[in-house]
């Protein structure tokens, strides 16, 4: 164990630290299960002040100090991409410390004196052999009600199941979650929606009615098709899979409302919005024609709307079709130069204007997405800059403005 935590790579040697001082939870755990990260997370407790240890060790190896909190004496050293964080030992001992942590796998330690010996106060080694998160109390999980999240969120990374005295916890406590600030949530809820069980976490998110003001319901298929054995039917790649499951899962949990409580950055609300309103369409579409979700049953205006909104974020919405049509229009998507799902006009705004005299306004902007619409559709032809292709998209032009009047104003 000692040896797999590779203590001569870490930025700050053990012997440096206090007597005393100890490795604690997720190094702890993620060592014994085999499933260290190259560059560790250090989470030592110290029977020091953490601050001025923080703060001291940041002066002698020219790194930076981040009091995290004063109060309960917690710092953070950030050195050369690490971070070292510092914890005073609070009650008696190491194994009273321990005893008020959230879960058993979490507490824990490794002193770094040798020999090194394991303690585990709280039987943390035979939930790892069980796979299984318990938590240590009842009021454990209330000193920060983080923690009610932060269970379904290891159980959903770690491959776990919940504890079934846990999960009535989690459940019974659901609205003590309601204090705690909304970044936290959205953090945890980001982790979760990224994790290996992220699905079957989700819907637990959900039972236990652990999202801010209730959420709304969750739309019919939405979370269904979030497995990553899905995505690969779809013809999606690992690495598009990981791009677009997580925003997929979010955006079928979290409606506009919750993401604004949980203080969502504007970009990552616009994503799930337009993902949520796009699943919705296709689905209502289905349901009126007795059919599956499909870009098939969406008008031109429509369809290239959605391809404007969903540029980078298509995968995420493939996931709803059959995969028969997901693998096809994933081919499609994934070349750049593809005019309707990389939709652009055949000629840009000044060459317009120059060539037909027009003046810039709302309807040059129509005129714009009239002809990126010809070219999407392929009405016009989808290779740009050769002569003859321009003169194609001036004389489709041309027409648009004879139907107007010849006014672009």
């Amino acid at each position: 164990m000692w040896d797999a935590l590779t203590p001569q790579r870490w930025p700050i040697a053990p012997g440096a630290f206090p007597a005393g001082a100890a490795l604690v939870g997720g190094a702890v755990r993620d060592g014994l299960l085999g499933r260290l990260q190259r560059r560790i997370d250090l989470d030592l407790v110290v029977p020091v002040d953490a601050v001025a240890l923080g703060r001291e060790l940041a002066r002698s190896h020219r790194g930076h100090c981040v009091v995290l909190d004063a109060e309960r004496s917690i710092s953070r050293v950030v050195l050369d991409g690490w971070t070292v964080d510092l914890a005073r030992c609070m009650g008696k001992d190491l194994e009273e410390d321990l005893g008020r942590r959230d879960f058993s796998v979490n507490a824990m330690a490794l002193p770094l004196a040798e020999p090194h010996r394991l303690l585990d106060p709280q039987g943390g080694l035979q939930d790892l052999a069980e796979r299984r998160l318990r938590a240590i109390g009842e009021r454990n999980l209330l000193d920060d009600p983080l923690r009610l999240l932060r269970g379904i969120r290891l159980a959903g990374e770690l491959g776990f199941a919940l504890e079934p005295q846990t999960w009535q916890w989690i459940r019974r406590h659901h609205a003590a979650l309601d204090r705690v600030a909304g970044e936290r949530v959205l953090a945890e809820l980001e982790r979760l929606a990224a994790a290996p069980g992220a699905v079957a976490g989700l819907r637990q998110v959900l039972e236990a009615e652990l999202l801010p003001g209730g959420s709304g319901a969750v739309p019919a298929g939405l979370l269904d098709r979030c497995e990553s054995s899905w995505a690969e039917r779809c013809g999606l790649s690992a690495a598009e899979r990981d791009a677009a499951l997580p925003l997929a899962r979010l955006a079928a949990v979290l409606d506009g409302a919750t993401l604004a409580r949980l203080h969502a950055g504007r970009r990552l609300q616009q994503r799930c919005q337009a993902l949520r309103r796009w699943s919705r369409r296709l689905q209502e579409l289905a349901r009126t024609g007795g059919t599956s979700p499909s870009l098939q049953t969406l008008g031109e205006g429509e369809r290239l709307q959605l391809q404007r909104q969903l540029v980078a974020d298509l995968p995420a919405l493939l996931l709803q079709l059959e995969p028969a049509e997901a693998r096809a229009a994933m081919a499609a998507w994934r070349d750049p130069e593809h005019p309707l799902f990389h939709p652009r006009p055949p000629l840009d705004g000044c060459r317009l204007q120059r060539e037909l005299n027009l003046r810039p306004g709302p309807s040059l902007g129509a005129l714009l997405d009239h002809l990126t619409q010809e070219r999407a559709f392929g009405r016009l032809p989808a290779d740009r800059g050769e002569d003859g292709h321009d003169q194609q998209a001036l004389t489709c032009a041309h027409g648009w403005l004879a139907q107007r009047g010849g006014r672009c104003d």
